[in-house]
């Protein structure tokens, strides 16, 4: 199990700083964030890569928000690729084995999202395969407003059609999603059995507690608030044989990634 914050904690204040400063807290994992735009030179990422395999961070990579292959614009898919490509370069010269992507939303035509998505990541996975980058993975995010595509159930047809995908869980954004649907041991059981024969080697993990309405998520919140309790997750996964890698994006990325860890007895404080 590993446990990281979303995005460089400020108080390292370089790239490197806040690696180092992430394993002084007693975490071993880092998604960087290129929400908007994956900018970062060749050179730089292989530097900051090294940094992290020098302390046995594991890193990952969030693409642009900006990404939407059911875009009622042409020209949206087709940067939508551009945005995954460039997002995939990055993750492959940091040596980050998966890149988190919001896939689309439903918009005017819902009944077009999955054969979009199937086509935009085909597309993708293809221009990969034409570079020979075999070391990224491309993680759709499970969403939480009810206007966007990421289901469990749709990424796993979308995993039907393109190789090299696979879900990222967001558990926050499937509770907001079912309005508040992870009440029990037992919900997060149900959740957690139809997540892990889609992820492989490594389960990818969003966490944080989020505040939502009858639309869906609204804004991520503290894990405090309980919105969902995270300790039921722990529970049922503490012991677990498979690796699973845990990214807080709660308001308190790094205090909460700690708090996170310490809800499982194997690794409590």
């Amino acid at each position: 199990m590993r446990f990281g914050p979303a995005g460089y904690p400020s108080a390292g204040k370089t790239p490197e700083g806040s690696l180092k400063y992430t394993k002084e807290l007693g975490l071993n994992a880092l998604e960087v964030e290129f929400v908007r735009g994956a900018r970062i030179s060749e050179e730089r990422a292989l530097a900051v890569g090294k940094c992290a395999k020098d302390l046995d961070i594991r890193l990952s990579c969030h693409a642009p928000y900006f990404i939407s292959f059911n875009s009622d614009t042409p020209e949206t898919r087709e940067k939508s690729i551009n945005w995954v490509m460039d997002t995939v370069h990055a993750a492959h010269n940091l040596g980050a084995y998966i890149i988190v992507i919001h896939a689309a939303a439903y918009g005017k035509s819902p009944e077009t999202a999955l054969p979009s998505v199937i086509d935009g990541l085909t597309k993708c996975r293809n221009i990969m395969d034409d570079e020979g980058i075999k070391d990224v993975i491309l993680g759709v995010e499970t969403m939480g407003k009810k206007g966007q595509f990421g289901t469990l159930k749709e990424i796993s047809q979308v995993m039907d059609s393109v190789d090299g995908v696979r879900p990222v869980l967001d558990v926050a954004h499937v509770h907001a999603r079912g309005v508040g649907c992870l009440k029990t041991k037992d919900d997060m059981k149900a959740l957690i059995d139809e997540y892990f024969p889609l992820c492989d080697k490594i389960a990818h993990f969003h966490i944080s507690c989020i505040k939502y309405g009858e639309k869906g998520e609204i804004s991520h919140l503290p894990l405090e608030t309980k919105e969902p309790d995270l300790q039921l997750l722990a529970d049922i996964l503490d012991g677990s044989p498979q690796d699973c890698t845990f990214i807080c994006e709660s308001p308190l990325v790094e205090k909460d990634a700690l708090v996170f860890k310490n809800m499982f007895p194997t690794y409590r404080a």
